[in-house]
């Protein structure tokens, strides 16, 4: 998903140099099948990636591990796909294979957690609880749901995304944006029915 990146919330990066290549100097590499590419993305997007596995997992172990598993993805996927924009394209990896290994994890246990709190949330703007992830999936509810955030203040669609990519709770995303709780809670309230209201129009649900 696109919203992630257009946000412009920002998260810690990894450190990189000047020597370090560009994007289109990284997927070159990968066509040429340089190991080179998975230090270079490990580099300069292990921060970013790690920011988001943590965010699901909440264990830095079980976090590193799926980094690790997000590279190998990349190996895999590269080529033949090549993203137009990488980052994006890690992230994505990163939190499929944190959701997949969250599920995992959490198979038969109840409570604790964001993620189902999350999919639950997001249900009042998608048919079927069930079918959120498939449906975010969907390119058209994808372009949707970028279109929409682009039509919101940057501070609710920060909050938006906090939430709804990185599974932070309420008090993650007032501690890390200023804001109250109470108004965090007011703010994702406001912007699911305006969500649902656009996508209702849109012929989407």
């Amino acid at each position: 998903m696109e919203i992630c990146i257009k946000s412009g919330v920002t998260f810690m990066r990894s450190e990189t140099t000047p020597e370090d290549p560009d994007d289109g100097e990284i997927i070159t590499m990968f066509f040429e099948r340089s190991e080179k590419a998975l230090s270079a993305v490990s580099r300069k997007y292990g921060g970013y990636c790690g920011a988001v596995a943590r965010s699901i997992l909440k264990d830095p172990q079980d976090a590193e591990e799926c980094l690790n598993d997000t590279w190998l993805k990349a190996w895999e996927s590269i080529p033949p796909a090549r993203p137009r924009n990488l980052g994006g394209f890690l992230a994505k990896i990163a939190k499929n294979i944190s959701l997949n290994r969250y599920e995992h994890l959490h198979t038969g246990k109840r409570g604790g957690g964001e993620v189902p709190l999350v999919l639950d949330e997001l249900s009042e703007c998608v048919a079927d609880k069930n079918d959120v992830e498939k449906a975010f999936e969907q390119k058209v509810l994808t372009n949707a749901v970028n279109d929409f955030l682009r039509t919101l203040p940057r501070d609710k669609r920060d909050v938006f995304v906090l939430r709804y990519w990185y599974c932070l709770s309420v008090a993650e995303i007032a501690d890390k944006t200023g804001l109250s709780r109470g108004s965090v809670s007011v703010s994702l309230t406001r912007t699911r029915r305006k969500l649902a209201a656009h996508l209702k129009k849109a012929g989407l649900i």
